[in-house]
């Protein structure tokens, strides 16, 4: 059956929602061919220049690019899976897009540097979960994050101390399982232009002082209360994409 278009979104932003969705799901990969003007036009019976409207769209946002003599065709290079996209994902079961996975480089106890114990709201020096990752995107590094997490829980749920993969929800999943919080609510993620320095140089295979794209992010349950304090540093040249809506 043809999708529908439904109001209120503008019927070509419906479409591009659609492609989106089918290209982070990875049923279209890196290479694959996004459906042309026409096959979008009659698939879901729009204006052509709507359709067109459709594939611009997609180039713009970095998820598609044209090639001469062969069409629109998936890119998602550039793309940068984000804290945001990370916390939606792990609502769905699925954290990483088909051609990413992470690489979980240590799993421990520590005390909680300063920073760490004020983001989650513990006494200075507090044992919390370190848990780092580096991920690959076709084989290649792209970023480094941590995930700073209460050191409680590693005696409710000693899984968050396993230097490897959680499954299915990642670290949040692990969390929810075992004490039944979840994410929900307001979120806070920051970004800053930065320079590598010797650690994330190594992780990632660049030169230090080579340009990054740090982050950090405050992952709250349906209380408010942080779950989870991550940090991560991206190479040069992936866009985050955060969508919002004006009040009109």
């Amino acid at each position: 059956m043809a999708p529908a278009i439904h109001r209120p979104d503008p019927p070509y932003l419906q479409i591009v929602k659609h492609i989106r969705a089918e290209i982070e799901s990875g049923a279209l990969r890196e290479g694959d061919h996004v459906p042309s003007a026409r096959q979008i036009a009659q698939r879901w019976d729009v204006s052509l220049a709507t359709a067109t409207k459709v594939l611009a769209a997609l180039r713009s946002e970095g998820l598609a690019v044209g090639v001469t003599g062969v069409g629109t065709v998936v890119t998602t290079r550039s793309a940068l899976n984000a804290p945001k996209d990370r916390i939606v994902a792990a609502l769905t079961g699925r954290i990483y897009p088909a051609d990413e996975h992470a690489e979980i480089v240590s799993a421990e106890l520590v005390a909680a540097p300063p920073h760490v114990a004020d983001a989650l709201g513990l006494y200075q020096g507090a044992k919390v979960v370190c848990r780092r990752r580096v991920t690959h995107k076709d084989g290649v590094p792209v970023s480094t994050s941590t995930s700073w997490l209460d050191g409680e829980l590693a005696r409710i749920a000693p899984a968050l101390l396993r230097p490897g993969s959680l499954g299915q929800g990642g670290t949040l999943g692990v969390v929810r399982a075992a004490t039944g919080r979840r994410v929900g609510g307001p979120q806070t993620d920051q970004f800053t232009a930065s320079s590598a320095t010797e650690q994330d140089a190594a992780a990632l295979g660049v030169a230090p002082g080579a340009p990054v794209l740090r982050g950090r992010n405050w992952m709250r349950d349906t209380d408010g209360n942080v779950i989870e304090y991550g940090e991560f540093v991206s190479v040069a040249g992936r866009w985050a994409t955060y969508e919002y809506e004006i009040p009109s």
